[in-house]
């Protein structure tokens, strides 16, 4: 049974296309362009791992950390922060949640992105 993965990104071209990467790797692929839905979705569907942009309408990235921290069914799932922001305050604040990852748009390409996916998965 493949990974259940969720992306959470508000940028829709990019959300394709990361989800289209991930399929193709043989991984369950759902996507959310905001917050809100995106936290529904993970209280729902219990994600193996999620891909989580922190700038998204109707619910910040680190809200949603937040409120998965205080859901003993939620805290423990993995997460992948992939955002543009890059500042030591934004990546150690990340960093206190446990993000499994935390990777700046700009600096990573689909292939990279999957494999750190793919990785964290598999243990490494």
């Amino acid at each position: 049974m493949p990974k259940k993965i969720l992306v959470v990104e508000d940028d829709t071209a990019l959300a394709n296309q990361l989800a289209e990467a991930l399929r193709q790797a043989g991984l369950e692929v759902t996507v959310s362009n905001d917050g809100e839905t995106g936290f529904r979705q993970i209280q729902e569907k219990h994600p193996d791992l999620i891909i989580l942009d922190l700038v998204l309408p109707k619910k910040h990235g680190f809200k949603i950390m937040e409120d998965m921290r205080e859901n003993p069914e939620l805290k423990t799932i993995p997460v992948i922060i992939l955002t543009n922001l890059e500042t030591p305050q934004d990546i150690e604040r990340a960093s206190s949640f446990g993000v499994k990852a935390y990777l700046v748009k700009a600096n990573y390409s689909l292939p990279e992105i999957v494999k750190k996916v793919k990785g964290i998965l598999e243990g490494e």
